[in-house]
């Protein structure tokens, strides 16, 4: 009967400690991983939710950490391996749903090793093009490129880039092959475009819409379901309604645990993020960048789940379509 009585007690202290240590989550800094190096649109993002998201979180520091290789890959095995506490999270964007097909060898399963915490917000895509460029509209640049199969180049910032997924739907979308010409970065894409040597470019508006308020660039349509508000894009026809129905790209970021971290740590800090992404300085500055902060049902795990597993049957086949793999 005290052995019994004993384990009682036993099991009661550790049900308690542990109850404890939830209760005080967060009691030191967090630490968001950046899968990509500093100073990119996604470290940006990372950095400006993390001054808001620990006014939610007993305002504990949040660390950025860059972890950038392998197109995000290993930042995101970083926090697939994390110990399930809470205290190391994943700021991850489209790659989240693009690698599995893009990558032969996965250190991790998409579905299988993370909690979803929720979404963050969307970027909108631009299809712009060289200013010496005949064309001055999308149906004019529809009849150019129809016109001059196998002598059009499309850059892309590289393998598994915003830049890279636009331009392959792009390409599926008009049923004509591009020469794809990748390189290591948007700014000598930009550079290269600007100066006429591409031809055309699909990228985000956080990357073109000053090269395109400048006159540097073209602009033809952009990738959205619906019109942009931007001044300097809220002229511009979707994709969508230029004949390439169903054409709907933006790259969006999402915000992610290790598998097993305890359902009230998720809980907080999805809350944490709700307050977050209402805050009217966070708004603005995602504004700023031409991004549009999420405030529908995919803020909920759940729905930030379903959403990356459309994403994933999305994007899966029009890459293998494509045969462009990375080892």
């Amino acid at each position: 009967m005290k052995r019994l009585l004993s384990l009682v007690a036993a099991l009661g202290l550790s049900v308690g400690l542990a109850s404890n240590a939830l209760a005080a989550y967060p009691d030191k800094p967090i630490t968001i991983v950046v899968p990509f190096a500093a100073g990119g649109p996604t470290d940006k993002v990372a950095r400006d939710l993390g001054e808001v998201l620990r006014k939610g979180l007993n305002n504990q520091s949040v660390i950025i950490e860059n972890v950038g290789g392998a197109g995000g890959t290993l930042g995101a095995a970083k926090v697939a391996k994390a110990a399930p506490d809470g205290y190391t999270l994943l700021l991850h964007h489209i790659g989240m749903a693009t690698a599995p097909a893009l990558y032969r060898k996965m250190p991790y399963n998409v579905m299988s090793d993370f909690e979803f915490l929720g979404m963050v917000n969307e970027v909108p895509m631009t299809l712009v093009g060289r200013t010496t460029l005949p064309a001055n509209n999308f149906a004019e640049l529809r009849k150019w490129i129809d016109a001059n199969k196998g002598k059009i180049n499309l850059a892309n910032a590289g393998l598994g880039a915003a830049s890279h997924l636009c331009g392959l739907l792009f390409q599926q979308s008009v049923a004509v092959d591009m020469t794809t010409v990748p390189y290591k970065g948007t700014g000598p894409a930009m550079t290269d475009l600007i100066g006429g040597q591409v031809d055309l470019m699909c990228d985000q508006t956080t990357n073109t819409t000053a090269q395109i308020e400048g006159g540097k660039i073209k602009a033809f349509a952009v990738s959205t379901a619906k019109p942009l508000t931007t001044p300097a894009l809220a002229k511009l026809p979707t994709l969508d309604s230029q004949g390439l129905k169903g054409f709907n790209v933006s790259i969006w970021h999402g915000l992610y645990a290790p598998k097993g971290t305890p359902k009230a740590v998720l809980d907080q800090v999805n809350a944490a993020l709700r307050t977050a992404l209402r805050d009217p300085e966070f708004v603005k500055r995602q504004q700023d960048l031409g991004a549009v902060v999420v405030t529908d049902e995919r803020l909920s795990p759940a729905e930030h789940r379903k959403f990356v597993e459309a994403e994933i049957n999305k994007w899966g086949p029009v890459i293998k379509a494509a045969g462009q793999y990375a080892d």
